[in-house]
């Protein structure tokens, strides 16, 4: 007798692993590691519309003097293609116009986290390591556009709510959020597209921050002129949602498009790259390197030329907007009788135009201090990479390796500043007739934030001589320090709070009284903070 058994198919028991598999698990891990910057960044940027609202409602308590501070402000034409266009004269329109920053600010935190989380981990060998569990091909960047996209809505809701908050209206006040939310995944989804076309973390940031300088100059020489090109840049199809100004919804639909052409752009590419590599090929480096490479000061210069260079462009261009924009500020401002009152205590038009340009170039401060914190952290990554210990295993020390990026750290926003005051001053001089004056008075109001600047770079390099694992923790403190700066100007936050910004105690050029104390009480702080940090390099093992 013969006994037919049924075939069994030899992957019956073997299941099939979903390329989303541990995307959860991923997510979670994500947001453990961003449990301090993540609701930093997301809350504080949704936080700025109300700022911008209080201010306004106080100065303006009329509708005629809103009407006429619109009106004037439509006239400017350097300050629209800075700020965006304005759509309406309600407390609403002109603070959703005046929170335009707030875009570019949204972009530039998405970005970061999308690439910490997909590229980097990469870089540093993590995915590798997490790819040998369970866990699919896609769960990684699928983990990592869930929290920046978690936080792009933290900060649309807390800005609609902010909105709602100061007796603005709702309708308005939901566009205004639909619209940050908008920017924020359109540029979550060109960091995934640029995370696969790159071959590390520093090239991905600066193909996406690239996307985001090439959006927002469209977005400013469009509203400067027929308005045409600000329909090429997802931060003027966010503009164009106009919120408290009969909104455009339908406008919507691009960004929302737009994101899922990138996402899926995004998973195409990475299912068709290994693991590691990019579609941007690296290519191969000369035979024998020049002479400039000899040492460990050449390869930083190698390392630090580019961001650099881009600094220095970018902080050029917002001078020569704000030089053009200080003119005539005091004409914008209107007529009501808060603002009457503050132009006799200042004492008149030229120290509202000077307060514009000192504050101006606190904001650059700022920002050569996000620079300066970059650039000390190149150490973190060459250690974290393993690079220092090839460059160190040479007869070379830990002082002399450490110093040759913090050299740039140093020199690098000196320059940076010393370029953009003088563009401010040439636009600002040209714009009152009087180069030859106006030139050294804002050069000197460019140069005397270095002291705060080089503050932060101390800062870093302590952390990363002491604790080198919690060293980018630096970006922690410089987002706290930007939050008490934005928020202490409006909301009269405790004088102590204040006093742990290091740019507030520096002179207040041009203007304002000059004097050496604060500055030589700064100089010597940074001197010692350079010193304790490198004393703890020289003392702890590598990583």
């Amino acid at each position: 007798m013969t006994t037919t058994t049924a075939p069994v198919a030899a992957d019956a028991a073997t299941p099939v692993q979903s390329p989303f598999t541990g995307t959860v698990a991923l997510a979670r891990l994500a947001l453990r590691r961003d449990r301090v910057i993540l609701p930093l960044w997301s809350i504080v940027i949704g936080l700025l519309p109300i700022v911008y609202g209080k201010a306004i409602a106080g100065l303006y308590t009329t509708q005629s003097q809103l009407d006429a501070f619109a009106s004037s402000t439509v006239a400017l034409k350097s300050e629209i293609a800075l700020v965006g266009p304005i759509f309406g004269s309600s407390v609403g329109a002109l603070t959703t116009w005046r929170a335009g920053y707030l875009f570019t600010f949204l972009a530039v935190s998405v970005i970061l986290t999308v690439v910490r989380h997909t590229r980097t981990e990469e870089e540093t060998g993590r995915t590798e390591l997490l790819d040998s569990t369970s866990v699919g091909r896609y769960a990684g960047l699928t983990a990592a556009l869930f929290v920046a996209g978690a936080g792009a809505v933290v900060s649309a809701a807390v800005s609609a709510a902010g909105l709602i908050s100061i007796g603005t209206g709702g309708a308005g006040a939901v566009a205004f959020g639909a619209a940050v939310l908008a920017v924020g995944v359109v540029f979550a989804g060109v960091a995934a597209v640029a995370a696969q076309v790159s071959t590390g973390a520093r090239l991905a940031r600066g193909i996406s921050f690239g996307v985001l300088a090439v959006a927002f100059l469209l977005r400013a020489v469009g509203d400067a002129g027929s308005g045409t090109l600000s329909w090429l840049s997802p931060i003027g199809w966010a503009q164009q949602v106009r919120p408290y100004a009969d909104e455009r919804w339908w406008v919507l639909l691009l960004p929302a498009v737009t994101t899922v052409a990138l996402v899926a752009v995004a998973y195409r590419l990475l299912a068709h790259r290994d693991l590691g590599a990019g579609l941007i090929a690296e290519r191969p480096g000369p035979a024998a390197s020049p002479p400039s490479l000899s040492g460990p000061e050449g390869l930083a210069w190698r390392s630090q030329r580019g961001p650099l260079v881009a600094w220095t462009i970018g902080l050029t261009v917002f001078a020569l907007v704000i030089g053009g924009a200080a003119h005539g500020v005091s004409d914008q401002l209107g007529n009501s009788e808060v603002v009457t009152q503050a132009l006799a205590r200042l004492g008149g038009a030229q120290a509202i135009e000077d307060s514009f340009i000192a504050l101006g170039f606190t904001i650059f401060g700022l920002l050569a201090g996000a620079y300066s914190i970059s650039s000390t952290l190149q150490l973190h990554d060459e250690e974290e990479s393993g690079r220092a210990e090839s460059v160190l295993a040479a007869s070379i020390g830990r002082q002399r390796w450490a110093m040759s990026h913090i050299l740039f750290a140093l020199a690098g926003p000196a320059v940076a500043l010393t370029v953009a005051g003088l563009a401010a001053g040439i636009a600002y001089g040209v714009s009152v007739g009087d180069v030859g004056d106006q030139v050294p008075r804002i050069l000197g109001a460019a140069l005397v934030q270095l002291p705060g600047v080089w503050l932060l770079t101390g800062v870093a390099v302590v952390m990363f001589g002491l604790t080198p694992r919690f060293a980018p923790a630096a970006w922690g403190l410089f987002g706290a320090m930007m939050a008490l700066y934005v928020f202490g100007i409006v909301a009269d936050l405790p004088q102590p709070l204040l006093d742990l910004v290091p740019f507030l105690h520096l002179p207040r050029l041009p203007g304002g009284e000059f004097s050496t104390t604060p500055i030589v009480w700064l100089l010597l702080i940074d001197v010692s903070l350079l010193l304790a940090g490198l004393l703890a390099l020289r003392r702890r093992d590598l990583r």
